[in-house]
């Protein structure tokens, strides 16, 4: 069985309270570090970090660039910035946005394919978007577990449903359902 080392998150539209979901059931213990990039305009969640740290026991932070990539950490990308890894940290990056965003999912996602292959997840949730659907391909390709929320669970489906159509999507799961889905397939179950 693969060793996870990454799951990568993307969301959108209904964003904030699909996360805390996801966040809610993982285990102080769950060894993946975790990148999120969700949107957020100037008017968006000025501190969502901090509104996910209340969700979770998970360390929840906004990541400055080169900061080290932890296991049991979720890393936010912050307004404004595009969130990349490497083996072991995160960067930042202020290049183009993608498909009119800043942070874009896409460029999380294909950064992780790039880096982490089939030793990562790639999870798409609500938006109203198409954002992440080529990123999450590109995961599928490189041999990454993906996983799409169901739609009809979604406060916006676009988002799922356009990874879904664009084939990048391994595993559907109504968003209640995807954090035990994670605790199952990282062996992290009591």
């Amino acid at each position: 069985m693969t060793a996870f080392q990454i799951v990568a998150i993307g969301a959108s539209w209904g964003g904030l309270e699909a996360l805390g979901v996801v966040l809610a059931g993982l285990p102080a213990h769950f060894r993946p570090a975790i990148v999120v990039a969700q949107h957020r305009g100037s008017d968006g969640p000025a501190h969502l970090a901090q509104a996910l740290s209340a969700k979770t026991s998970l360390t929840v932070i906004e990541p400055y660039d080169k900061d080290a990539l932890e296991t049991a950490h979720v890393y936010v990308a912050p307004p404004g910035y595009h969130l990349l890894v490497d083996r072991d940290s995160v960067s930042l990056s202020t290049d183009e946005p993608e498909r009119f965003s800043r942070p874009s999912i896409d460029v999380l996602f294909e950064s992780v394919a790039d880096t982490f292959a089939e030793e990562a997840i790639g999870v798409i949730l609500t938006g109203a978007s198409d954002d992440g659907s080529a990123g999450l391909a590109r995961m599928r390709r490189r041999g990454a577990l993906t996983i799409a929320q169901e739609p009809a669970t979604a406060a916006r489906p676009r988002m799922p449903e356009a990874a879904i159509a664009a084939g990048g999507v391994g595993k559907v799961l109504p968003l209640a359902d995807i954090a035990a889905f994670l605790v199952t397939v990282n062996g992290d179950g009591a």
